[in-house]
């Protein structure tokens, strides 16, 4: 993907250029960059439509004779109990480490589509010493931008797999997947479904994966109906359990890639009159706390979500300190928690 201007070893457009392509003046170009709130909204689109155009970087400000102790946490939304178990192994680790952390939701796109720029410019002001990227998918030009100021980053738990090279830190989700499937067919099941997160998602796709290769070591082979794309949405998935259960022969248990999408699964199986874990099973993944609270209480795969920040944050320190991990991809066991949504078929 170009930019139209190079941003490698070249020092790549001006704050001039960008304001005379915005049809600004340099100062206000200039606020627009910094982050400054006096400057009208159809301006400050102009100008930042202009940086996104050609590519625009800035050096970071700090004192190289006074290493920072200060990284970013950059993440795709702060809404979930998902994030705040991140944000406890980052801080955790951090406190131990003396580092302070920032952390922004700035991953997030414009009405055009296009990652906004606010974590980026950001970084620049306040000179980090290193990033976490979390369930975070960069741009070609972002990654760019990173090498040539040569900032450390790490991903804790990437979208896509991420280039040749870039730290990663994630959960066993292909074992994980292989996990909740035995489960449920060492209880007796089949007839064993699937409702699946987003296809694009790597950590999606590999808990397909297991549960394929679960059903394949026991002789079975996965009937095309019973997987289904839930989008790690609740609504898709309560209505994808719907369609599952309209079936002519109907699944009697249910491998569901997230405990978000579970709620929606729960909730279909209650509209039809039906109970668990009587009339269906359910396997979750994540085992976030609410995971705790439904009933009956789901039986779901941990992913170890703090333990994964916490990794990304250790290891971001070693890059800070000039090192090199032997390996790029990091990833933490997954395993089961039975609970209450579980049971033999018929039972």
């Amino acid at each position: 993907m170009g930019t139209g201007v190079s941003t490698g070893a070249a020092a790549g457009p001006t704050l001039a250029v960008v304001a005379r392509e915005a049809g600004v003046s340099v100062p206000t170009a200039s606020k627009v960059v910094n982050g400054r709130e006096d400057v009208a909204p159809e301006t400050r689109r102009r100008v930042t439509e202009a940086l996104d155009r050609l590519g625009y970087v800035r050096r970071p400000r700090f004192d190289a004779t006074k290493p920072p102790r200060l990284v970013d946490l950059v993440v795709h939304s702060l809404e979930s109990s998902w994030s705040g178990a991140v944000l406890h192994g980052v801080e955790e680790a951090a406190h131990d480490a003396g580092l302070d952390v920032v952390v922004s939701a700035g991953l997030s796109r414009t009405r055009a589509g296009r990652p906004q720029r606010g974590w980026l410019d950001k970084l620049t002001v306040r000179g980090s010493a290193g990033v976490l990227f979390n369930l975070a998918e960069l741009t070609e030009s972002q990654y760019a931008w990173l090498e040539h100021h040569r900032t450390p980053f790490v991903m804790i738990d990437p979208v896509v797999e991420p280039p040749p090279g870039v730290v990663s830190v994630g959960a066993a989700n292909w074992q994980g997947g292989v996990t909740a499937t035995e489960h449920l067919l060492a209880l007796g099941h089949e007839r064993v479904a699937v409702i699946a997160g987003s296809r694009r998602k790597m950590c999606s796709s590999a808990r397909v994966a297991g549960y394929r290769s679960a059903l394949a070591s026991a002789g079975l082979t996965p009937r095309a109906e019973y997987v289904r794309g839930g989008g790690f949405d609740e609504s898709v998935a309560r209505r994808r359990m719907g369609e599952l259960l309209d079936l002519p022969e109907p699944p009697t248990a249910v491998f569901v890639c997230s405990d978000r999408m579970a709620l929606g699964v729960y909730q279909a199986v209650m509209e039809r009159g039906l109970r668990i874990p009587y009339d269906i099973s359910v396997v979750g993944f994540d085992d976030l706390p609410e995971s705790r609270w439904t009933t009956p209480a789901l039986t779901t795969v941990r992913q170890p979500l703090a333990e994964m920040a916490a990794t990304a944050l250790r290891l971001l320190v070693r890059m800070m300190d000039g090192e090199r991990p032997e390996g790029t991809r990091t990833e933490l066991s997954t395993r089961l928690v039975e609970r209450a949504s579980t049971a033999p078929p018929g039972s």
